[in-house]
């Protein structure tokens, strides 16, 4: 294959939780510009069917949506179903669904600490375990977990979000674990870890500390769509075929200090 080749998805099947906002709706989008056809789905149905229309309308590729709640099995199973119904298969999963929740350690809520825990890494684990059969059976299939550099490294001081962090760690031996016990049947498992993007969920820090993040790193800017586009493509197609177990950080050089 020529090299362009390697990253050229069409005819594949991309189910993409929490794609409807965010980093997923991004990588929802490079996905499709790829050729992927789409699945999306997250608690805020609205938003999915909104980016499931909006990628149709730019990309041409099939784009469907619906409700999923990662940290309940049945609703789960009940999402893997449907996409499978329209599509027949899943070729590439990205786990992008998650929760966090800012308090200082020693106050951190323990149903808080649980419901974090429940959608990050449980969440996760559902839906590859959903996911997996099917891409055995095809004997090929790519896995995209998102891990953040909060499951790498320490964070600054105003990051309180111990559960976050945790669970973003516990992504990265999940992400390893099933990349090694995956490996014999085609399917590469590994994972993204982002440094500060403007999202829903970083809104309240970047508003605040936004100039002080930009600062501390070596880009001195946070990350932009088209810096999430290309690793995701990367992850998703035959250019990864001898990569997997590994964590890429896409942080403007965050973790290289």
């Amino acid at each position: 294959m020529k090299s362009l080749e390697l990253f050229d998805l069409t005819g594949k099947i991309a189910l993409i939780t929490g794609g409807g906002r965010g980093l997923g709706k991004i990588m929802a989008q490079a996905l499709s510009e790829a050729g992927a056809n789409i699945a999306i789905g997250s608690r805020d149905e609205g938003s999915c069917a909104a980016t499931a229309k909006e990628i149709s309308a730019t990309t041409g590729r099939t784009a469907i949506s619906g409700k999923l709640d990662v940290s309940e099995k049945n609703s789960v199973d009940a999402f893997v179903r449907s996409v499978v119904d329209k599509f027949g298969s899943v070729d590439v999963l990205v786990n992008d669904s998650g929760a966090t929740w800012g308090a200082p350690f020693e106050e951190m809520p323990l149903e808080k600490w649980d419901k974090v825990v429940k959608v990050n890494l449980t969440g996760t684990f559902l839906v590859c375990q959903a996911v997996v059969p099917l891409m055995k059976r095809k004997r090929w299939g790519r896995i995209i977990n998102m891990s953040s550099v909060a499951g790498l490294l320490g964070v600054p001081e105003f990051m309180q979000a111990v559960g976050y962090s945790a669970t973003k760690g516990g992504i990265v031996a999940l992400t390893k674990e099933l990349a090694v016990k995956l490996a014999r049947y085609g399917i590469v498992v590994n994972a993204i870890a982002p440094g500060f993007f403007p999202t829903k969920m970083t809104k309240g820090l970047t508003d605040v500390f936004g100039e002080q993040i930009k600062k501390s790193l070596p880009m001195g800017r946070m990350g932009e769509e088209n810096d999430l586009k290309g690793v995701t493509v990367f992850l998703a197609s035959e250019a990864s075929r001898y990569v997997t177990g590994q964590v890429i950080p896409v942080d403007g050089g965050h973790t290289a200090w």
